[in-house]
């Protein structure tokens, strides 16, 4: 089972509206195989705990203006790993430190890498 086109047209507007706030190194990873509750991680880098709320901000606006309802958010007050749970996409908006601590694409190595239309500011 793949990523459905919903999801990744979720996985897009997210990513594109990180890109906006200068996120870096923008991955989506297909886990539908592993991950019975959602279709894609997409994950985003910031430079510090200011730029990882900007970011995580940006993606929470543009979803809820394209209609896409945020069910659950965690870490926004620490601004070092904000979660954004939409259902289909779960965003992982980290600061660099604590992705490479982390490594989440490490331990979801073995999933698909969605493609994604916006290009990451890397």
């Amino acid at each position: 089972m793949t990523a459905s086109a919903k999801a990744i047209q979720e996985a897009n507007i997210a990513a594109s509206a990180a890109a906006d706030k200068l996120a870096e190194n923008l991955v989506a990873l297909d886990v539908t195989a592993v991950m019975p509750l959602t279709d894609i991680f997409l994950l985003a880098s910031g430079r510090s705990e200011r730029q990882v709320s900007a970011i995580s901000d940006g993606i929470e606006e543009e979803m809820l203006k394209n209609g896409f309802k945020l069910l659950h958010r965690e870490g926004k007050s620490t601004g070092r790993w904000v979660l954004l749970d939409f259902g289909n996409v779960i965003c992982h908006v980290m600061h660099e430190e604590d992705r490479m601590y982390y490594s989440l694409e490490r331990l979801y190595s073995d999933q698909p890498v969605v493609k994604l239309e916006v290009v990451s500011n890397n």
